[in-house]
């Protein structure tokens, strides 16, 4: 007879959902929110310590197995304009996760057992987390280097800007979808993570998070002085947004893949432009 402590089901499927939420959002590009992936963890949790309650079998079935995935996804990542490839993602980690666990606990003869689509262990809990931390890990960088760009084939550039003295560098993909200009000189238009940029500007001139949000606000606090000039709106289109602004800012230098150029105007994406993180800017072809 198999013996189940409660304590060790909720903890260990808590963060074995937690790292599965975690890693579907990184492979995403989205913004991590920890606390509310360990709600949706703390909701995996309860769902699996429920499963084997007396009366409460029925929650084993798919459909109810689906509905605590969505409760849990909904909860990690609602409100996210990403949450379908969120999901899917968490989905697919999921099932590769779970068989790359078990086959650590049965190599190594730890017990781990995968039953009612939840995992339990009567052994010791440190030897299932350690498989489960090594298998996040595995999974993670496969992921990520599957849908990371290569920069053998040209896809990603080096990009240096500077910004009253200061600089900063970062990778940028060469987007050929990128069509975004200034529409008073026409010339392309660099987008690049707003968050990232944010030691190129004095500490009473730097766009916080709220600013790119919401960029018409931002213009209104930080078009002042000196640094009026530098600051503007851009209007752009985007699949789901018909008529959107981003802030821009005019830098005094771009230099891409090593050739130095003039002034640019830089737009301020208010979320990760990449989906696993491997770039930090998107550059129309015809920059280059």
């Amino acid at each position: 007879m198999t013996v189940i402590y409660i304590d060790t089901l909720f903890l260990l499927n808590a963060v074995v959902d937690y790292l599965l939420l975690l890693a579907a959002a990184r492979l995403a590009g989205e913004p991590l929110h920890r606390m509310r992936f360990a709600l949706g963890a703390g909701l995996g949790g309860l769902y699996a310590v429920a499963i084997f309650l007396p009366g409460l079998g029925f929650l084993a079935h798919p459909v109810c197995r689906l509905a605590a995935a969505a409760f849990m996804m909904v909860a990690a990542y609602g409100g996210s304009r990403r949450l379908l490839r969120q999901g899917v993602l968490f989905v697919t980690l999921t099932c590769a996760f779970g068989g790359g666990v078990v086959a650590i606990g049965l190599l190594g003869g730890t017990g781990l057992t995968l039953g009612r689509g939840v995992f339990y262990s009567a052994l010791d809990l440190k030897v299932v987390l350690l498989s489960a931390a090594v298998c996040y890990g595995v999974l993670t960088l496969v992921f990520r280097r599957l849908a990371q760009h290569s920069a053998a084939n040209g896809a990603l550039v080096p990009v240096r800007l500077v910004l009253a003295g200061r600089s900063v560098t970062l990778t940028a993909l060469v987007d050929t979808g990128n069509t975004l200009a200034d529409p008073v000189s026409g010339r392309p238009v660099m987008v690049a993570e707003g968050e990232r940029l944010a030691g190129l500007f004095p500490q009473d001139c730097r766009p916080s998070p709220g600013d790119l949000r919401d960029p018409a606000a931002a213009l209104t606090r930080l078009g002042k002085g000196a640094w009026r000039s530098r600051f503007r709106l851009l209007p752009y289109r985007s699949v789901g947004v018909d008529r959107g602004l981003l802030l821009a800012v005019r830098m005094d230098s771009l230099e891409l893949d090593g050739r130095r150029g003039g002034p640019a105007l830089v737009a301020l994406s208010p979320t990760p432009v990449s989906d696993g993180g491997g770039y930090q800017a998107l550059i129309g072809a015809g920059e280059l």
